[in-house]
């Protein structure tokens, strides 16, 4: 059995599966306002189509509508339909806000005053 496929089939085997992957992903990157979608992501990049442009700076990592990180990036190469990014420094985003003090366990939820509690 052979396993010649025509040029143009291999093509349009290849954009399809692009597509696939873009409209499969939850993960992608917003900059300027615009969003593109993440094909692939790693401990230090990720990669997005190849007709996004050359992103470089700030960015910011979703996944579906929660931030997960902020991040400097810099474009480094465009290989087999993919354009690669790496990470120069990732800020994580926490559910709640940073505070510059120690929080007791036992500390009262919420303060309750009124007429009915007593």
């Amino acid at each position: 059995m052979t396993s010649f496929l025509p040029r143009d089939v291999v093509a349009a085997l290849r954009v399809a599966q692009d597509n696939a992957a873009r409209k499969r992903s939850r993960l992608r990157i917003d900059v300027d306002g615009r969003t593109y979608p993440v094909l692939r992501l790693w401990d230090n990049g990720f990669a997005l189509a190849d007709d996004a442009p050359h992103l470089r700076g700030l960015v910011e990592l979703y996944d579906g509508g929660r931030m997960l990180r902020r991040c400097l990036i810099v474009a480094a190469e465009e290989d087999s339909g993919e354009m690669r990014y790496e990470f120069k420094r990732l800020s994580e985003m926490l559910d709640e806000q940073p505070v510059d003090f120690e929080r007791r366990q036992d500390a009262p939820v919420a303060y309750l005053t009124g007429p009915d509690i007593g």
